[in-house]
């Protein structure tokens, strides 16, 4: 079978390769591909600013169709709809393993990077990371599951409240699903982007979202001030990936507020340390998912407390990849779906 692979380090060097399909060993479930999402870190794969352990499939964010189960998985049968949790191989005996953040394991593999993944037809998983789609969830949201957990794992580190105020800066795929995770929580939340965000901005508007700002247009600052007492805003999450949305995040943050970097940004940048002194905030880094997240995120889907299909906005072939890419490195459209060809 035919699939998208990191074929070696070095910027680019990716291509479609082929690969054998998976066999469903012991422990562990084969998924037919339905849908897969571009996400941030394959094109940092791409750029080489993530490591990866090539020839590799790229693609961890995935819903499919249980093909084959290996022997001893009782967590699904052939023929559910299912998602899958990107860990492929974990120590379990680490400190961090132990106390549920196998995101922080140092043995940690995960699909789409240590492993083959799922920009292709079949996609091998350990089949205690199987989630079975709610009946109401198509597999289009369903692709988008693993996304929305990590936004969940980042309110679950910054706990945010229904009477907090909160910024997302970035409104991508991440920082829409955000801003709806903090809806859900009860909060009231601020998205900010650029003039070339429009477009969703306006989709924000329409998930529900109570503010959105073009921070090229309007004072970000004064409004994020203005709708807070003068304070600033309690919680804010950085969902942009870009040295200036992280700096304009820290001026957002109020004094004893909480900080937290979801957005990849792929190398070293300027960043006022001080402000966490004089203002005595709280920072936060989030990185993926837990499985505490992946239960509140496909409950999330199944109440309708957040959307994911409406912002997929281009689903494509694996063959064009190359154009899919593209349209993400150019911001266009939200998310973007490879299937098999």
């Amino acid at each position: 079978m035919k699939g998208v692979a990191k074929t070696e380090r070095g910027k680019g060097n990716v291509a479609m390769i082929d690969i054998p399909e998976p066999q469903a060993v012991p422990g562990y479930v084969v998924i037919e591909v339905q849908a897969a999402g571009v996400c941030g870190t394959d094109l940092h794969i791409y750029h080489d600013e993530y490591p990866s352990f090539p020839p590799v499939i790229l693609g961890h964010e995935v819903a499919g169709i249980v093909a084959a189960v290996g022997t001893g998985v009782d967590s699904c049968a052939p023929g559910d709809r299912v998602t899958s949790e990107p860990y492929f191989f974990l120590c379990g005996h680490c400190l961090f393993c132990r106390d549920g953040f196998p995101n922080q394991c140092p043995q940690r593999r995960s699909i789409g990077s240590g492993v083959h993944g799922a920009f292709t037809r079949y996609v091998l998983v350990p089949g205690q990371n199987v989630h079975i789609l709610p009946p109401n969830v198509s597999l289009t949201a369903g692709a988008l599951a693993e996304p929305l957990a990590c936004c969940v794992h980042g309110l679950e580190m910054t706990r945010v409240e229904p009477s907090d105020t909160v910024a997302v800066v970035g409104p991508g795929a991440i920082g829409l699903l955000a801003a709806q995770v903090v809806k859900a929580a009860g909060a009231r939340v601020v998205l900010l982007g650029t003039a070339a965000d429009e477009e969703r901005l306006a989709l924000a508007r329409s998930l529900g979202i109570d503010v959105t700002v073009n921070v090229q247009a309007e004072d970000a600052l004064g409004l994020v001030t203005g709708l807070t007492d003068g304070l600033g805003a309690d919680v804010v999450f950085e969902c942009s990936g870009a040295e200036a949305g992280a700096q304009l995040a820290l001026a957002l943050t109020r004094r004893r507020g909480r900080y937290c970097q979801m957005g990849l940004i792929g190398r070293p940048i300027r960043w006022d340390l001080e402000q966490v002194c004089f203002k005595e905030l709280q920072v936060h880094g989030s990185f993926a998912t837990v499985p505490s997240a992946w239960r509140k995120a496909l409950t999330l889907l199944a109440k309708g407390q957040v959307q994911t299909e409406p912002l997929v906005s281009h689903t494509l072939p694996i063959g064009d990849w190359q154009e899919a890419f593209s349209l993400f490195e150019a911001r266009k459209g939200v998310k973007i779906l490879l299937t098999p060809e």
